[in-house]
């Protein structure tokens, strides 16, 4: 590190994350100011049917005023083991349910500004059963598409969730298990 905290503090509490402010003097006595998001960081569910499909989910994403098609993620709770959220999303988003999952890896969002980590699993041997989603998933749809749609989605720009891409690539060698 080429650098000192000389003061922190958090000056946003919020339901998602928290702001906090950090100013910094570098060894070269320069100062500045860093913002971080702190986010508890959340589980990312890749669904794979017993035909290969892909179960996913467009919802509407409020920052970006449209509908977004991508796999079913939560918000990890305070402590909250990243398994138990991905169980959880998995049946609150989609309906289905699965005690067959496999860690595939974690992405580290927007490391620039941002504290979030999401935990992504891969979900096979799915048994179908209802969604409960919450009031602000009231609009969200189900769909199954093959990994080639997938694919090609995301190649044409229909699919530009980072969360999602990665998933799909870190999930590439179990589709044909």
């Amino acid at each position: 590190m080429n650098y000192k905290v000389d003061k922190s503090e958090i000056i946003y509490r919020g339901r998602v994350f928290d702001l906090q402010v950090d100013e910094i003097t570098y060894d070269s006595g320069n100062k500045g100011i860093r913002e971080i998001a702190l986010h508890d960081g959340g589980a990312v569910v890749l669904p794979l049917k017993e035909d290969g499909k892909i179960v996913m989910i467009k919802q509407f994403r409020y920052p970006f005023e449209k509908f977004m098609l991508e796999l079913p993620a939560g918000k990890l709770d305070k402590g909250e083991d990243p398994l138990n959220c991905a169980y959880r999303e998995l049946e609150e988003e989609t309906g289905y349910k699965s005690e067959n999952f496999t860690k595939l890896g974690a992405i580290c969002t927007t490391p620039g500004f941002c504290s979030e980590i999401l935990h992504l699993y891969l979900a096979k041997d799915l048994i179908a059963g209802e969604h409960n989603r919450e009031e602000g998933e009231a609009g969200m749809e189900v769909f199954e598409f093959s990994v080639e749609e997938v694919e090609m989605k995301i190649k044409s720009g229909d699919i530009t969730d980072a969360k999602t891409i990665c998933a799909m690539h870190l999930g590439k060698n179990y589709f044909n298990q």
